[in-house]
């Protein structure tokens, strides 16, 4: 088994035009859907944006960061609270929601790469105006805007820290 997709993967802010195929979309969509959630409730609902004017209100939604408008392809990744809390009250709406969706986002970023698309977890956004924007339901929240395609520059990866920083091991 490789790991390589994790050395691969990258925040992409810049895309050709070329259109991403349904197809791959779809093999990206199912493979995220495969990700862990507590009880299996699958808290989330993803919006895919193709529409160049819905993409620009999103990116105008999110700080104004235009790149986001030029990718072929935004998901927009949303937590369902009300699905989580119903089998574990307050920390499954507070919680277990936004894990599980946090584990779709990355899940999307790891299938794009793999089928060597770019992308970038865009987590800076007016969380009101999106769900205007998109006219989501009640109790849909937005968690992440992902926007993918195919990147129209390599991209260098930065550094990242070391496990001997970051972990504690109690033995």
């Amino acid at each position: 088994m490789s790991l390589e997709i994790f050395y691969n993967r990258v925040s992409v802010r810049r895309y050709k035009p070329d259109p991403v195929p349904d197809d791959l979309i779809t093999k990206i969509l199912e493979a995220a859907f495969q990700s862990p959630s507590a009880g299996n409730i699958q808290p989330w609902h993803v919006y895919v944006v193709k529409d160049k004017g819905l993409k620009e209100r999103i990116a105008t939604c999110a700080l104004n960061q235009s790149f986001i408008m030029e990718a072929p392809v935004v998901f927009v990744v949303c937590a369902i609270p009300e699905k989580s809390a119903s089998v574990y009250g307050k920390r499954g709406e507070q919680l277990y929601c936004i894990q599980d969706t946090a584990a779709v986002t990355m899940s999307i970023l790891l299938a794009s790469t793999a089928l060597g698309l770019g992308s970038c977890w865009v987590g800076a956004f007016d969380e009101h105006l999106l769900r205007a924007t998109l006219q989501t339901p009640k109790g849909f929240i937005p968690v992440a805007i992902v926007p993918i395609g195919y990147p129209q520059v390599s991209t260098r990866k930065p550094p990242k820290m070391s496990v001997t920083k970051a972990c504690t091991y109690l033995l």
